[in-house]
């Protein structure tokens, strides 16, 4: 089996979109006819592959990726194992970044400033954290989140921090639809959490770019469908299809979304167009503007 044929085997397997799946099979098939693939690397042929599988619908995380350093060969171990290894190396991420809250600051004004970044990580490490930096600002007058760093995170760790920002009632939060289960799995704000809110009365302004990603663009969608924040800066990338990554060659990886994002006040997400702010101004003086706004609403 060639390089593009396993590839358009993982697709027809496990592509979040199968009708979609089979159109982007024949644009394979017919490329491989043609003769299209017939290259000398396989950096060439990575981008080849790729460019076809977007034609359609333009997702992407739909990627056949090269990597110049060897991938590791796939460890045989159960699920359990791998979800364990996995948690373990998140553990030393955690210790190096702050699990994420890379800076959490009370401003002149009374405003709290939260920066996350590079990523939320797992909320069975990440969730005291959260609760520790959400307890030092509950008496703020105005919140600051800023995601322009943020670059990912599961959507278990999302609803903890969002919990924070609104009251006791439960709120609906984007869920993630699932293939292989043929079923979505929903989250909502939680009705009770450790340590104290901030609430969800106080102003909420959010920061967010071209760098923000993934579970750095769940918190600003779900903040901004909700109507609980207003959002400063420049459109963010555009990824809502959790993936997976299957090793075809030493350098060669078949990225395939397993699964997407659904938000239930609006049956979509942010794949593809990113998450759009309310107030567009350079990404890099998304944080001035916000801190304006904040200590004017303060005056008046």
């Amino acid at each position: 089996m060639t390089i593009v044929e396993k590839f358009r085997d993982q697709l027809r397997q496990y592509y979040v979109f199968p009708e979609i799946a089979e159109k982007i099979d024949e644009i394979l098939a017919e490329g491989i006819a043609s003769g299209r693939y017939a290259v000398d690397s396989e950096a060439e042929l990575a981008a080849l592959v790729t460019a076809d599988a977007q034609r359609i619908n333009g997702d992407k995380h739909l990627r056949l990726l090269h990597h110049e350093e060897e991938l590791p060969e796939p460890a045989d171990e159960s699920r359990a194992a791998q979800e364990a290894a996995f948690l373990a190396e998140m553990v030393g991420v955690a210790g190096r970044t702050a699990s994420g809250m890379h800076r959490v600051e009370r401003l002149d004004g009374n405003i709290a400033y939260l920066d996350i970044q590079p990523r939320l990580l797992p909320a069975a490490i990440t969730a005291e954290v959260i609760t520790a930096a959400m307890t030092l600002i509950a008496d703020a007058d105005s919140l600051i989140v800023d995601v322009r760093g943020c670059v990912g995170g599961e959507p278990a760790i999302v609803a903890h921090l969002l919990s924070y920002l609104f009251d006791d009632e439960e709120t609906p939060l984007t869920g993630i639809y699932e293939r292989a289960t043929d079923s979505t799995r929903h989250w909502w704000t939680a009705a009770a959490v450790p340590g104290r809110r901030f609430g969800g009365a106080k102003p909420v302004y959010v920061l967010v770019g071209p760098k923000t990603f993934s579970g750095g663009e769940q918190v600003a969608y779900d903040l901004k469908v909700t109507g609980r924040a207003t959002l400063i800066g420049q459109a963010t990338r555009g990824g809502a299809h959790p993936r997976i990554g299957l090793r075809l060659t030493p350098h060669l990886e078949a990225s395939i979304p397993t699964a997407r994002a659904v938000h239930p006040l609006t049956g979509t997400n942010w794949e593809g167009v990113g998450v759009a702010p309310d107030v567009e101004v350079d990404a890099d003086a998304a944080f001035e503007t916000a801190l304006s706004l904040s200590l004017a609403r303060s005056a008046s």
